[in-house]
């Protein structure tokens, strides 16, 4: 899997949501609606094959987030859905755009907030390096010298039990765009030291960054920007917590009629 591709958050589904409901009448299935949604976004197989996640079950990662996508629309009003899986479209809803429920950004905004304003480096190297060991890595360490030529860390990916590969890590507390030099400088750092590199940010990178990082010929660097960052922490459970709350309700006039 080519960890810099771009899969679609959960509020990015929202419009598009809403847009293959417009373009299914108005209302439709679940799998009407995961169909319409990639064939008018135009996602690529890439895209759309990658999975939430592998070892648990088969589900891709688009329909995974266009799932939560429904449930803040359905929780905004914008969407109903029946017992029989069937949603629709609400009064509600406004056909040419739709605004983000406010509870949907909240919790993102205020990790980005903690990571970038109240995070200390070192906190952040320490938060890196759990991250990589939830995910799988081992033999983590933090390195934390200077004039390691950009390396802050390095560990072992491990694939399926399989193979591994010896990573070394950048992480960098940032608000703006990672440049294509400094990609270019981590690189330098990892040759002869790590089979891959790995780039974690809490900012960006721009354009040049991305394609310095894929360049043919060029040792790979897989990058983590801020957004997807915020995602991990979230899937992994690591300082973010997710509840399910069950809504119970009555209708009174359905006993009344019997």
């Amino acid at each position: 899997m080519n960890n810099n591709l771009k899969i679609p958050s959960f509020d990015e589904l929202m419009q598009p949501a809403i847009n293959a409901l417009v373009s299914l009448g108005g209302s439709g299935s679940i799998a009407e609606i995961y169909e319409e949604v990639l064939e008018l976004e135009g996602f690529s197989d890439e895209v759309t094959t990658v999975l939430h996640n592998p070892e648990k079950s088969s589900q891709t990662a688009v329909s995974y987030r266009l799932a939560w996508a429904r449930t803040y629309l359905k929780k905004a009003g914008y969407l109903d859905n029946s017992a029989r899986g069937v949603w629709a479209l609400t009064d509600k809803t406004k056909k040419d755009s739709v605004d983000v429920p406010e509870e949907a950004l909240e919790w993102r905004e205020q990790v980005h907030q903690i990571l970038i304003e109240q995070m200390s480096p070192d906190g952040f190297e320490r938060l890196t390096q759990r991250l990589l060991r939830e995910s799988g890595f081992v033999h983590v360490k933090v390195t934390g010298r200077t004039g390691d030529g950009g390396i802050d860390g390095r560990g072992i990916a491990r694939v399926n039990g399989l193979m591994s590969f010896h990573v070394a890590f950048q992480c960098k507390k940032y608000k703006g765009a990672v440049s294509a030099s400094e990609i270019r400088d981590f690189r330098g750092a990892t040759v002869g030291r790590a089979d891959r590199g790995l780039f974690i940010t809490t900012g960006s990178f721009t354009k040049f960054a991305i394609e310095e990082a894929n360049r043919d010929g060029a040792s790979p660097i897989d990058l983590v920007d801020g957004d997807q960052l915020v995602s991990k922490l979230k899937e992994l459970s690591l300082g973010v917590k997710t509840e399910m709350i069950e809504e119970v309700t009555v209708d009174s006039e359905w006993f009344i009629r019997l």
